[in-house]
């Protein structure tokens, strides 16, 4: 390795550690997600979604594969508001197996098949029964179809960890 190489990895090796932050005792509230909803952007509330959220700082990041409408067994509803329903279930019991709640969602991006105006009701009840007043930034994707043919919904997550 020539010694220019050398002085230039050294050199960056020494800035990255001179900026990593020193370990301190976090509270309770220091690992709380920070919702901005701008008042001069449209109030995005009541249709369920926040329009950003911060992480904190120095927070762990988990992120969810997308999450279906498919039962314990592997079945899936015909009925898009079922499958919805059973979705955001999957999401819960993912959370779970995480040690993680609802709160620490900071971001969901949704995909609906054939997704119309009529669909936004049960995705809306949906997310306000799940996250409450700790609504995530969240993003809805229509599509044409998803990974299996049946499927009409998915939903992942990114979740901020304590």
């Amino acid at each position: 390795m020539s010694r220019t190489i050398k002085h230039l990895l050294i050199g960056g090796l020494t800035i990255m550690t001179i900026g990593v932050p020193t370990v301190t005792t976090a509270n309770e509230n220091d690992f709380k997600l920070t919702i901005v909803n701008p008042r001069n952007l449209y109030d995005p509330t009541p249709n369920g979604y926040s329009t950003a959220v911060i992480a904190p700082r120095g927070a762990r990041v988990a992120y969810i594969s997308g999450q279906g409408g498919q039962d314990g067994t592997g079945a899936l509803s015909p009925d898009f508001a079922v499958q919805v329903e059973q979705a955001y279930a999957n999401l819960r019991t993912a959370l779970d197996a995480l040690g993680a709640k609802p709160d620490q969602v900071a971001k969901l991006t949704v995909f609906v098949v054939d997704h119309d105006m009529s669909k936004l009701e049960v995705l809306t009840s949906n997310v306000k029964k799940m996250f409450g007043e700790a609504l995530p930034a969240q993003t809805l994707i229509p599509v044409p179809k998803l990974a299996i043919d049946p499927m009409l919904f998915e939903v992942e997550a990114v979740v901020v960890l304590e």
